[in-house]
């Protein structure tokens, strides 16, 4: 079976195109260069260059640079794009030539091809629309490229926020629930001092809470763009005017608050604000994973474990064992997790990989930044909905563990001393005996004060027991 390709040139030579195709030569060399992973852009990528090139045009078409046919043009092949159209034609690996100029050339050639087909023109003719010059007329891959990460990073935000309110509110109400049952508190996984459980998930809230704020913190560094710097960040065969317009449209296409930055070398020359955001995101996984780990520890057993709470049974959790029912959503998050500090660690080496007025490595820096955020944002509300929203508490549980618990002895410890107190809690253990009924048998307290230093939801309290 034979297909029809086209011949189109660059400054290399002559290679065949898929006639089919609205990419072009450029794109071809590129998948002809880099058949690595078989990893095609993410859709963030796609959209956040093309974002930039409708900016461009309709700033050209302003300024009298750029004809408004051709602008025009340009505009509506990317709204096609933007709309979910020909997204078949972005085939650039992720793993590519250094800066991302591949993925800029495969979005210049789709856009021009498309707009010269709107026009009445045919593929691979380029005209009356260039692909260099006008797709990308006073831009260079090293100020697009850049640009695109900041736009897109911003953009997943707005979907990766509300995820993580979605699993805070999950996780406070959760709290509010659970907050009448007692528990024993381990540290060291060790028998600690009672808590509630539902303080236990007050704290993972409030943690989704902050890491959330800090990722809104550091989020503002990336709304300056350097976009206008062209080739090194000097703005050569950029227009004075074209960077202010720039961010008007850009703001008006994406609805994000952005900025004109106030160095275009310095925000070409370094990736700094990617990684603070990028090392944010890697936190924020620490901090989840922590929790997911958390909720299977409180769900292990049913019977070897410690069982204080049961997780919504989502499929079943072994191929041999019958009735097995494993915490399959928490896992995944944990997963997830290990996946963005794995990608965090790639974009810090790569951000530190940069030479003089440029990092090369910004394909690499994108795709783990992207696809952190996705995942994160999937996970998230995975969590939320199909976990946290069915825990319930294992009550009986709860109560048996705690009142077992050797660290109860800690509440004696102002009444009869820390000594007395750590004997006490030895033998409870090895006698295999409650400490309140070490106590009342010892006659360590007198019987009308022992319920009240041994008053469990008051341990759950700032104070001292029993005064």
């Amino acid at each position: 079976m034979t297909h029809a390709t086209r011949a189109e040139k660059d400054p290399l030579g002559e290679l065949p195109v898929p006639e089919s195709a609205l990419y072009g030569v450029q794109t071809v060399r590129a998948m002809q260069n880099f058949p690595i992973s078989g990893l095609r852009p993410l859709a963030m990528f796609v959209d956040a260059v093309v974002w930039i090139k409708r900016s461009a045009a309709l700033t050209h078409k302003e300024t009298g640079r750029l004809d408004a046919r051709l602008a025009d043009a340009i505009v509506a092949a990317s709204d096609e794009v933007l709309g979910g159209q020909h997204r078949d034609q972005f085939v650039v690996d992720v793993y590519q030539a250094g800066a991302g100029t591949s993925h800029n050339m495969n979005v210049n050639e789709v856009l021009a091809n498309r707009a010269n087909e709107l026009l009445g023109g045919r593929r691979g003719a380029y005209t009356p629309v260039h692909p260099n010059d006008h797709v990308n007329m006073a831009q260079s891959t090293n100020d697009v490229i850049p640009t695109a990460i900041r736009l897109g990073a911003l953009a997943m935000l707005r979907d990766l926020v509300p995820a993580l309110a979605g699993l805070r509110d999950r996780l406070l109400e959760k709290g509010r629930e659970l907050d009448d049952v007692i528990k024993s508190g381990r540290t060291h996984l060790q028998d600690a001092m009672p808590i509630r459980l539902g303080q236990e998930f007050r704290a993972y809230g409030l943690t989704i809470e902050r890491n959330t704020r800090r990722l809104n913190d550091v989020a503002d560094f990336l709304r300056d763009l350097g976009i206008g710097g062209s080739a090194v960040g000097t703005g050569v065969n950029v227009e004075p005017q074209y960077p202010a317009l720039m961010i008007r449209h850009l703001r008006k296409v994406t609805g994000l608050d952005l900025r004109e930055g106030e160095d275009r070398v310095q925000l070409m020359q370094s990736m700094g604000d990617v990684a603070g955001f990028s090392a944010q995101l890697r936190t924020l996984a620490v901090d989840l994973s922590k929790i997911a780990s958390d909720l299977r520890l409180l769900a292990s057993g049913p019977r070897t474990g410690f069982d204080e709470i049961v997780m919504p049974a989502v499929q079943p959790g072994s191929s041999i064992m019958p009735g097995k029912v494993n915490p399959s959503i928490a896992e995944m998050v944990n997963q997830v997790c290990f996946q963005v500090i794995g990608n965090d660690a790639c974009v810090s080496a790569a951000a530190e990989h940069g030479q003089l007025e440029l990092n090369v490595m910004m394909p690499v820096i994108a795709h783990n930044v992207f696809f952190s955020m996705l995942i994160l944002t999937n996970a998230t509300t995975v969590l939320a909905d199909r976990c946290v929203a069915g825990i319930v508490a294992n009550k009986e549980q709860c109560a048996y563990w705690v009142e077992r618990s050797a660290a109860l002895a800690t509440a004696l410890a102002p009444q009869i001393g820390y000594a007395r107190a750590a004997e006490l809690s030895k033998r409870s253990v090895k006698e295999n005996t409650l400490i309140r009924d070490l106590v009342r048998r010892e006659g360590v307290l007198p019987e009308q004060e022992i319920d009240t230093v041994l008053d469990l939801r008051r341990m759950t309290d700032i104070g001292v027991p029993g005064k």
